[in-house]
């Protein structure tokens, strides 16, 4: 397990970690101009190795926009990117749309999920040969008969319960269903801590609801049991607990990088994000 501490600071491997893998993220603690030299040869290559497509999902409170600075990185290296649109709806039936992209793009693919979004592309990939790896990011890793829901609460530390805004109507059916979403007042705070406060707040004006149903709704299968897995735990993450996040990386046996950062560590810290993607495509990808 690779470690770090407070976005910038001192960069620890761990047993676990293989050599290889703490040279590539010793590329990424360099400084920017090292960073950026390490950037180009490796987009120079492209040609020589074509990259996957990398295959983004959101999560709950968020939308494809909060991937920009990763999306920025990877195609600055070479990897065609696609951010899909989560409709948020329910595992199942979110995992059935994203299935429509997945058979889309042609070649081998990394999937990459955020919060909720994990417990999709865990069912959306399960049984296809193209996804080459998963990458979960402060995300669920469920196995089946687990809900978002029943895994937050597995060990304590989340405060998202007294931040929700919950908003119930009326379905066509005449049935009533309830959308959550953040209080504004609260979204820094419980979500992205680390984000400047004015990007912040145009996150929790442009967030996306959730279905209080879909944090509920148990997971069938869970395509890191066949699919090689990493993980970025996010060790102030105030939505899904550091301990839940290890307990469920720990169990897929994922190649995890810990780092002091909010739940919205994509935003925050994307050069991170992007460098754990990159490693799993190089590792799976030949």
């Amino acid at each position: 397990m690779t470690n770090i501490r407070g976005g910038r600071g001192r960069l620890t491997t761990g047993a676990v970690a293989t050599v290889a893998a703490g040279l590539a993220f010793g590329a990424f603690a360099l400084s920017g101009s090292a960073d950026g030299a390490t950037r180009s040869a490796e987009a120079g290559d492209a040609g020589r190795h074509p990259r996957p497509t990398v295959v983004l999902e959101h999560g709950a409170f968020a939308d494809g926009s909060s991937w920009n600075g990763v999306i920025a990185d990877l195609r600055a290296d070479g990897y065609p990117v696609v951010a899909t649109a989560n409709p948020l709806r329910g595992p199942a039936s979110d995992a059935a749309a994203l299935r429509t992209v997945l058979d889309h793009v042609k070649g081998p693919k990394i999937l990459v999920g955020h919060s909720y979004g994990g417990n999709v592309i865990s069912q959306a990939a399960t049984g296809d040969p193209d996804v080459k790896a998963l990458v979960y990011v402060a995300a669920f890793l469920p196995a089946p008969g687990e809900s978002a829901l029943e895994l937050t609460d597995k060990y304590p530390g989340s405060t998202l319960p007294e931040a929700l805004d919950p908003v119930t109507y009326t379905q066509a059916d005449g049935s009533t269903a309830t959308d959550l979403y953040i209080q504004q007042a609260k979204f820094r705070k419980q979500f992205a801590a680390d984000v400047p406060t004015q990007q912040a707040a145009l996150m929790a004006a442009a967030q996306r609801p959730v279905a209080q149903a879909a944090l509920t709704e148990k997971a069938t299968t869970a395509a890191w049991r066949t699919t090689p897995s990493w993980d970025v735990v996010t060790t102030r993450d105030l939505n899904i607990p550091a301990a839940v996040q290890r307990f469920m990386a720990e169990r897929a046996h994922a190649h995890t990088t810990e780092i002091a950062a909010s739940h919205s560590v994509a935003v925050s810290h994307p050069h991170l994000v992007a460098d754990v993607i990159e490693r799993a495509a190089r590792a799976t990808v030949r």
